[in-house]
């Protein structure tokens, strides 16, 4: 047994990147091992979470929005007609040009992203102002020739777990509104899942290609990287005019349409394990978690009337809706604790023949680690309340580890020395030639500029010397 859990043990989080890919495996989150480089397996525990995840994504969607399924193949001739679309995505794409031995009449695109497969049918389906807005999502796999260093849930060439969103509006002003209510969404979706995240509008030179601006949530991971979790598109009337989309408008005439598309990966995954995970292991919010509670008996002779205990109180909690399990493993405790945590598990019950005796459980919380005496008839009660403190303590605890590692910096040389900790955020005059010399000074990326920024003090460009009071987020990134 002391083998078994010395193979389990965790590397250190300070240590990040190793703790990540370790903890993915002893977790059993995801298998690397698949022989395709950036394609990985998900173990069914990690399914579990992805499911839970994308879960509370649907219930945020469904409100105004229809799912919905595309082709995964996209013909050549339709990919390639929007040309600056075409231009941000050339190198990544993967082609089908066989069918069997033959070779195809039309190459065929694997969708990197879905605008080139839906649009041809948008234009169809848009006719009259009376279809608008449509608003329609998918969860589906994209493909990415990645070239970069991959890294599960993070940097991919096969996106398992791609929620796109593909609206049509009447007008830009609905389809500004639009990509505004799709970051409050994704602002709500992560707030769900405990995670604070950045919402910034981007430069011109880091937006979706053939979009008129993109505005994107970030989030800031342990090592002091900011990993983009969620994009929103304004894309104008460009695609609409490439793919013909337009409707009559109640004067009768034809009109091009105005157009929004807004995503979110298994990234948001990759930092829910990370923000909130130990050295322990994952820390899950109960929402999302796969085991809610964990019932560990404690059995030292004969152990019917503490297994019959377990199962009322599994029984009980269950009835309430909530996930629960029992391990009655050959285990000894201390491994079967070991276990539950690595996994996350939010609460651990813990009963025994004493704890009979004195009519009550120890419940154990995964999040602070604290112990409690609860008698059994308050069980459900003190679970579903200790369930809401669990999600409002991670969220403050990443709330407030994210704020004391946002820095505001005037010269270049306090960008620098504070990057490595985390997020800087500095005055920009909003050129291009002054964003680009500062990307290339510092070796990080502007991540863009804070959604909502009114009134903030003027200071100058560390580049120009310009007044400016526009300020931005810079930060390394995955």
């Amino acid at each position: 047994m002391v083998e078994q859990e010395k193979d389990a043990a965790l590397p250190a989080k300070g240590n990040f990147s190793e703790w990540y890919n370790e903890l993915l495996r002893i977790a059993e989150i995801m298998d690397v091992r698949y022989p395709v480089k950036g394609l990985y397996v998900w173990h069914p525990f990690g399914f579990s979470i992805r499911k839970n995840v994308y879960s509370i994504m649907r219930e945020l969607l469904d409100n105004d929005h229809n799912e919905t399924l595309f082709p995964l193949l996209i013909p050549e001739h339709e990919f390639m007609k929007e040309a600056e679309h075409i231009k941000g995505f050339e190198d990544e794409v993967y082609w089908v040009t066989h069918g069997g031995k033959d070779p195809l009449e039309v190459n065929l695109a694997l969708r990197p992203t879905s605008e080139t497969a839906i649009y041809p049918m948008y234009k169809m389906w848009v006719r009259s102002h009376a279809d608008l807005p449509l608003k329609l999502y998918q969860v589906v796999n994209t493909f990415r020739y990645e070239t970069k260093h991959t890294r599960p849930l993070i940097r991919l060439r096969e996106i398992t777990s791609f929620k796109e969103a593909h609206t049509v509006h009447a007008n830009w002003e609905d389809a500004a509104e639009q990509v505004e209510e799709a970051i409050r969404i994704y602002q709500e979706f992560y707030r769900r899942l405990a995670i604070p995240v950045l919402p910034s509008k981007r430069p011109d030179w880091d937006k979706f290609p053939g979009a008129d601006y993109t505005i994107a949530v970030d989030a800031l991971m342990p090592d002091g990287k900011t990993l983009q979790v969620g994009t929103a598109h304004h894309l104008g009337s460009n695609f609409a005019k490439t793919f013909d989309i337009k409707y009559e408008d109640p004067t009768g005439e034809q009109v091009y349409a105005h157009q929004t598309c807004y995503g979110i990966s298994e990234r948001s995954i990759a930092s829910l394990v990370s923000i909130h995970g130990d050295d322990k292991g994952l820390v899950l919010p109960p929402e999302v978690a796969p085991v809610q509670v964990v019932i560990i008996p404690i059995i030292f002779k004969d152990g019917t009337e503490v297994l019959k205990e377990c199962e009322k109180v599994k029984s009980t909690l269950e009835e309430a809706g909530i996930r629960v399990t029992i391990d009655a493993s050959d285990r000894r405790p201390g491994a079967k604790y070991y276990r539950w945590e690595m996994k996350g598990v939010p609460i651990r019950i813990e009963i025994g023949p004493k704890d009979l005796k004195n009519n009550a459980v120890i419940m154990v919380f995964r999040d602070s680690g604290e112990k409690e005496q609860v008698p059994l008839n308050e069980i459900k009660d003190e679970v579903l309340k200790r369930f809401v403190t669990i999600h409002a303590n991670l969220l403050a605890k990443a709330e407030t580890a994210l704020n004391n590692r946002i820095f505001d910096c005037v010269t270049l040389d306090g960008i620098q020395g504070k990057l490595k900790q985390g997020i800087v955020r500095m005055p920009w005059c909003g050129k291009k030639e002054c964003g680009l010399a500062l990307e290339e000074e510092i070796g990080a990326g502007i991540l863009g500029i804070p959604t909502g920024q009114e009134g903030e003090k003027s200071a100058k460009c560390p580049l120009c010397g310009t007044d400016t009071g526009t300020w931005v987020y810079v930060a390394r990134t995955y």
